[in-house]
């Protein structure tokens, strides 16, 4: 086009008539589209923080239920039935889905976090809350949100801002009170401790693995592998499984499922959405608010009266996770 063409009277009339007839025509859509996407991205920002709402009330009730079965399932045989149910339930839904099958390179690194955190993860803790009291096991699992922040801040580059810090040490005081104030004051067993710490790893590596995969996955897909991939791995556990449920009655059999359905199946593909739109750290140190809501449940569901120690801690543990949403300067 010309030198001419640009500089000549006629363009110039034709455009300032379409910019005097634009905005008077489009003046109440523009003031509705300059609305509606503020309120979209605050819903899209609310989502991951309901989502793991509701993971931390249900992880707070598994361990509720889990000490309430201890005394009729054993550790491996309450992994497998949980992980069982789950499987089930999530392979179902994704037959109703068209999902995206894990590329080939991502398959290592599900088969580790099937077997670190639904297999290994799950059955160490329930086999050191037979070795240790309620407090002691809290205490001890909980430097896992420890080790998960150190963990992405070196290897997912997500550095060590201020807040999580503060935060996760405040969370951590807050677990540690809670631990002291239920504690039986009973000597550990060194088993328990090792346990305890061995559930720890194995969830702070479990979640490093899982962050860079729900990049190209979704989390149903990739929740459905690894419990799948835990199934398989703690399946010598099925004889004891079907004869326990057997002698134990519907009652447990009723508390295994929800297990399953509940904190595996929902719980854990809540936190995989969370965790893909969130820092692993961040989402880590809201765990700290499972033992408190624990608490909360154990008292109104199994008339455990909370002692007011405990009640002080779960209050920092709300502080720490507060501290950790902050903004870093």
């Amino acid at each position: 086009m010309s030198t001419e063409r640009l500089g000549s009277a006629e363009p110039v009339e034709q455009t300032e008539h379409v910019e005097q007839a634009g905005p008077d025509k489009h003046s109440g859509p523009d003031k509705h589209r300059g609305v509606a996407p503020s309120r979209s991205v605050r819903t899209v920002a609310l989502l991951p923080v309901a989502a793991m709402a509701v993971t931390i009330l249900l992880w707070a009730s598994a361990f509720v239920a889990i000490r309430h079965l201890g005394p009729t399932v054993s550790p491996g045989a309450l992994t497998l039935g949980r992980l069982t149910v789950g499987s089930l339930v999530l392979g179902a839904v994704l037959l109703t889905r068209r999902e995206v099958w894990p590329r080939r390179a991502d398959w290592p690194r599900l088969v580790a976090i099937g077997v670190l955190w639904f297999a290994i993860y799950n059955v160490a803790l329930n086999a050191a809350e037979h070795r240790v009291d309620a407090g002691t096991a809290a205490m001890l699992v909980n430097i896992g949100p420890v080790l998960l922040a150190l963990l992405a801040g070196m290897r997912l580059g997500e550095g060590f801002p201020r807040p999580l810090i503060v935060g996760s040490v405040i969370g951590f005081g807050g677990v540690v009170v809670i631990g002291v104030a239920t504690s039986t004051g009973t000597q550990a067993d060194v088993w328990g401790v090792v346990l305890c710490v061995v559930a720890a790893v194995a969830y702070a590596v479990a979640v490093i693995l899982q962050k860079p995969v729900l990049a190209r996955s979704s989390s149903l897909m990739v929740t459905w592998v690894a419990c799948t991939v835990g199934v398989v791995v703690c399946l010598p556990f099925a004889p004891q499984l079907v004869s326990e449920l057997g002698a134990a009655g519907p009652g447990s059999a009723a508390g295994v499922v929800y297990l399953g359905l509940g904190p595996t199946a929902l719980g854990f593909t809540l936190w995989g959405y969370a965790l893909a739109r969130t820092n692993a750290g961040r989402l880590g140190a809201t765990t700290y608010l499972v033992p408190p809501v624990a608490i909360l449940l154990g008292w109104a569901l199994l008339a455990e009266v909370p002692p007011v120690l405990a009640l002080l801690g779960g209050g920092l543990c709300l502080v720490g996770v507060w501290v950790t949403r902050r903004p870093s300067r």
